[in-house]
């Protein structure tokens, strides 16, 4: 059997923007809906929705014959939850709130078997190998594996190009929501003050031919990013369609009156 590849790590090598949703619904008949819908990538979130690797893995099960590439996000880079994400299949990891070179190197080293890096061998129990039946797994994991890491605070930006050029990272992730709260506009990512720090962020990983993304619900933010050279934007998140849709659905008719209630013991 063959490894499976990594289009999103192809197309961020051919420096081809990719469209993608934000999941976080924690469910995989919801996240299979969303894997049709057209966009060349998912994140499916560990960080702030309700996710653990059970559900986890079902999602990326549930996304696994669409085109859609599924990118996931754990709630916190340690190394142990990296190799549980890795064995049960995910290729492109985006960790969040990485601040230092030497925690994109950590990051890194776990993606990586021995020796390059300290991902634990268990292929055999591995969805990631179809449980040993992809040929030579072990030898191949690492083409097919991406790394991104996600900056979103005023020490990560004052080491972007350090963490961006570490070798092993595929691409930089601009968190719009925690750097405006880091700059103190918490709350208000399009504040003048943090679409500077966004804009000159996205010129230096362009300057350095580091792959950049970042995540704008606002058609004409998401199409700024695009211009400036952000690689891969999230331009909408599930939750906030569901929500949205069903408050405009449900206002749609609110100039219908309720019926009078009748009293069930005929007071």
């Amino acid at each position: 059997m063959r490894m499976p590849v990594n289009s999103f790590k192809q197309l961020l090598l051919q420096q081809r923007p990719q469209i993608g949703l934000w999941v976080g619904l924690t469910n995989a008949y919801s996240a299979e809906i969303c894997a049709g819908a057209g966009f060349d990538w998912l994140l499916i979130d560990g960080e702030h929705a309700p996710n653990d690797l059970p559900l986890i893995l079902s999602q990326l099960q549930a996304v696994a014959a669409y085109p859609s590439h599924p990118v996931v996000r754990p709630p916190v880079g340690d190394t142990v939850l990296i190799k549980q994400l890795l064995d049960v299949g995910a290729q492109t990891l985006l960790v969040p709130m990485i601040e230092t070179a030497p925690q994109a190197a950590e990051m890194v080293a776990a993606m990586h078997y021995p020796p390059r890096g300290v991902r634990g061998v268990g292929a055999a129990l591995a969805r990631a190998s179809r449980w040993g039946r992809v040929d030579d797994y072990l030898a191949k994991a690492s083409d097919e594996l991406c790394l991104l890491l996600q900056i979103e605070s005023r020490r990560g930006l004052d080491n972007l190009e350090a963490i961006a050029t570490t070798p092993g990272v595929d691409g930089i992730f601009i968190g719009p929501s925690d750097l405006a709260a880091a700059l103190g506009h918490l709350g208000k990512p399009s504040h003048p003050e943090v679409q500077d720090a966004i804009a000159q962020a996205l010129a230096t990983l362009k300057t350095l031919g580091v792959p950049s993304g970042i995540l704008a619900v606002d058609e004409k933010l998401a199409r700024s990013y695009l211009a400036a050279g952000a690689s891969f934007v999230a331009v909408g998140i599930d939750t906030s369609i569901l929500a949205k849709g069903a408050s405009a659905l449900a206002a749609t008719f609110k100039d219908v009156s309720a019926p009078a209630r009748s009293d069930p013991a005929g007071y």
